[in-house]
């Protein structure tokens, strides 16, 4: 029996969301939290041993599924990444499970494969969506959207209808960050929403967003120069104009003050409303404390994880 070995990582958006939607640069880090998982091919789809249904299995796993011909396979899942959470749990379940099933049916596993085939489910679970979160759980390092890039540095173009992403890699030297989760759950649908109506119907919202695509073109070129204490401020900069925009809460500003003090800077990380932050600090334990004692759930976790992973465990049978 062959079984293989599949894990992505999750991600965390250090500058750009929001903006993103209108065009506007991101950048995004993959993290040294995985999802992984073990699957082999099976007389019928089951899930840590119990049979799949519409409770245990995403619709991200049953569209990569139905591409590759429902051939039934036997997953165990080992790790995860917090759902819910702004962290890309889906996106490193789609990156994951394609790379899995595409490793079992014969087909090419290379990230870009992975990466376009993961982001495709992603949009039919949710009707929508940019190509960032599974672009940087496949890819790995960090990626940067709708930015200039050498043409070394390109790494593929994902169109849907009208709208199109440069996707790039970028270089990113090893940090340690601190991710601050709320516990509060925020669908992703109505932030992006009031966000669009703020900014149809008010040029000060057009303006700050514009300004939040100036402050990630700066992060860009802070990373490149690892000058922590640049990204840093421009990234507490970017928690206010995101703040303006009206996608932070009050957990989100109670753990990125609580962080501020230990940190080179903190904002919100993904859509807002809830879910986590992110600190950049060289004091991870204290930064984690300071979380803790508001009542966040903190994670210390370092940049430069490798991307989508994929290998054959061959069991011979005697």
């Amino acid at each position: 029996m062959t079984t293989v070995h599949a894990s992505a990582p999750g991600k965390f958006v250090i500058l750009g969301e929001h903006a993103v939607v209108y065009g506007k640069p991101a950048i995004a880090l993959a993290m040294d939290m995985r999802f992984s998982m073990r699957a082999h091919i099976n007389d019928d789809f089951k899930i840590n041993g119990a049979p799949a249904n519409s409770y245990n299995m995403s619709p991200h796993m049953r569209y990569i599924s139905e591409l590759h011909g429902n051939t039934p396979i036997s997953i165990y899942i080992e790790e995860r990444i917090p759902s819910g959470s702004g962290l890309g749990s889906s996106a490193a379940l789609s990156n994951a499970y394609s790379a899995a099933v595409r490793m079992l049916k014969h087909l090419p596993t290379d990230k870009e494969s992975i990466a376009r085939e993961a982001f495709q489910a992603e949009f039919n679970a949710q009707g929508r969506g940019s190509p960032m979160d599974t672009s940087a759980s496949a890819q790995g390092g960090g990626i940067a959207l709708n930015v200039p890039y050498k043409d070394e540095d390109f790494l593929w173009r994902i169109e849907k209808g009208d709208r199109a992403w440069d996707i790039s890699k970028i270089d990113v030297p090893k940090m340690t960050f601190v991710i601050g989760n709320t516990g509060v759950k925020a669908p992703t649908g109505p932030l992006v929403e009031k966000v669009r109506k703020y900014k149809d119907s008010n040029t000060f919202a057009r303006g700050i967003v514009d300004e939040i695509g100036t402050v990630t073109l700066e992060g860009m070129d802070a990373i490149k120069k690892n000058d922590r204490v640049k990204l840093g401020s421009l990234m507490t900069y970017d928690h206010k104009l995101l703040s303006i925009l009206g996608v932070s809460c009050p957990q989100l500003n109670k753990l990125v003050e609580a962080a501020l003090p230990y940190s080179y800077g903190a904002k919100l990380t993904g859509s807002g409303g809830g879910g986590c932050m992110v600190a950049l600090t060289d004091k991870p334990e204290k930064v984690a404390e300071a979380i803790s004692l508001h009542g966040g759930t903190p994670y210390i976790v370092k940049s430069g994880a490798p991307g989508v992973q994929v290998e054959v465990k061959t069991k011979h049978k005697h």
